[in-house]
């Protein structure tokens, strides 16, 4: 293999000129702080900025926040905060340096000057992909206060929290009390209502403290910080060796920190800032009144047909997503899951049929390797958001099917869960099949994941039960 020298702003001038930023990135300063520093926000949010940033001439720059990597941080500091994606066409490929990040910061050892950003009046915006764990909530919403972090969080006081939900909260709160100028909050995490969750969490956070003036905080807050909802899609599947080496021969330089994602994305952000943003609707964002019926319908049939293809892919020997759709069964899954779920959509939403045939051809990519025991994970705090609140309004056999694809997938393994997913409520699913039949192992998950109502409905869970034999045998029977 050549040797090659590293990407950096002295080695622009060496590659491409069609995949050098659209930014020139001295010119940006930090006026975004994006709290999770992982593949997806530099695949996404950061593309759209850098995007918007250049469309309309304005210095929007991005400083970035690894919550537990401080070597991610430090690597992207190493190559000036520059990196490549690389979008994967059925047809062919293209690799682009994306120049938007200007910061990139470890939330522990960087955590003075995360502060000083959350109270700067030039940063406008506070974007998160935190995933789902990351906000730290009860089933019904509510943050966990017994949760040994953030009960470490609100012991430590404001200067040492070290979870995300606990350094915004306490920002926020240094914010409010400096006046300074409002704030928008952007959730961008997978989750139903994700402006609402995070605020709740975050206002949570400040009414359990024990600051004096934490009242008047939250009334501060009510007037000057919103908390937008948004939708994010773009498939981002984990960075392997050949992806570098990839990214490295397109480029001419090596990049330690590439990302791949699909060539499609989304973004469709609530129309509720408290002030200025980036202009992301200059490069296709949608910015509405309402994000619910575009919510409701990516929740359940991306999210759900993803997380359908996940755990059914796993029991018949599959390993990425679209090894599942080339399967005799991925397809007609994808469609008929969408016909079952399209009753249960809002009227004013996309049409599901038109939805469930992109996603057959964004799943069919085989350039895209998105490994199924990744998409699979979690499936505690996914299930519940994806797949029940359908099965709670009607039958749904292909989503019982999907059910019993993720009760085969929480069986104990010699290393965890069966297939290699990881959950963090890994150790009360795996007490579920413990001594237990059946009817009684899927009751007991359904209970664990907060789901007591459908563990009580029989017809659903013999319906679930009796698709096991066959998952374990390795056979999908739609």
């Amino acid at each position: 293999m050549l040797l090659r020298t590293g990407l950096g702003r002295d080695t622009l001038a060496r590659i491409p000129a069609d995949a050098r930023p659209l930014v020139e990135p001295g010119a940006l300063r930090p006026r975004v702080l994006h709290l999770g520093l992982g593949a997806f926000h530099r695949a996404h949010q950061a593309v759209y900025t850098e995007r918007a940033a250049a469309a309309a001439g304005e210095p929007w720059g991005i400083a970035v926040v690894a919550p537990r990597s401080a070597d991610t941080a430090a690597a992207l500091r190493a190559q000036d905060c520059l990196y490549s994606v690389t979008e994967r066409g059925v047809d062919g490929s293209r690799t682009f340096v994306v120049g938007s990040v200007v910061e990139a910061l470890a939330l522990g050892p960087d955590a003075a000057r995360v502060d000083a950003l959350l109270t700067d009046p030039d940063v406008a915006v506070v974007t998160l992909t935190i995933t789902e764990k990351g906000h730290h909530r009860r089933p019904d919403g509510t943050l966990d206060t017994t949760d040994p972090a953030i009960a470490a969080d609100l012991a430590a006081g404001p200067d040492g929290a070290r979870t995300v939900v606990g350094r915004l909260a306490a920002g926020l709160a240094a914010r409010m009390r400096a006046g300074a100028a409002p704030i928008s909050v952007v959730s961008c995490d997978n989750m139903s209502a994700n402006g609402t969750a995070l605020a709740a969490v975050v206002r949570g956070f400040v009414a359990a403290s024990s600051w004096p003036d934490r009242d008047r905080v939250l009334e501060l807050m009510a007037a000057a910080v919103t908390f937008p909802s948004t939708i994010v899609d773009r498939i981002v599947p984990a960075t392997t060796d050949v992806d570098r080496e990839a990214a490295a021969a397109a480029l001419g330089v090596v990049d330690a920190l590439p990302v791949v994602g699909e060539p499609y994305r989304q973004w469709v952000l609530e129309d509720r800032f408290a002030g200025p943003r980036p202009p992301w609707e200059r490069d296709g964002a949608l910015v509405v009144p309402d994000v619910a019926p575009y919510q409701l319908t990516k929740l359940r049939l991306l999210n759900g047909a993803h997380s359908a293809l996940a755990y059914l892919g796993l029991a018949a020997g599959a390993t990425t997503i679209a090894d599942a759709m080339a399967t005799g069964w991925g397809e007609t899954l994808v469609r008929t899951l969408a016909t079952e779920v399209a009753p249960t959509l809002p009227a004013d939403g996309p049409d599901a049929a038109a939805y469930a045939a992109d996603l057959v051809e964004r799943f069919d990519n085989p350039r895209i390797r998105h490994l199924l025991r990744q998409v699979g994970s979690d499936g505690s705090l996914k299930v519940p958001e994806r797949w029940l609140p359908v099965l709670r309004e009607r039958r749904a056999p292909v989503l019982e099917l999907a059910l019993a694809g993720w009760v085969h997938a929480t069986r104990p393994g010699p290393q965890g869960q069966h297939f290699g997913t990881t959950d963090p409520a890994a150790e009360a699913l795996a007490a579920c099949w413990r001594g237990r039949d059946p009817e009684a192992t899927v009751r007991g998950l359904l209970d664990a994941i907060g789901a007591p109502d459908l563990a009580a409905t029989d017809g659903l869970v013999t319906a679930v039960a009796a698709h096991l034999p066959a998952l374990s045998a390795g056979r999908v029977e739609l």
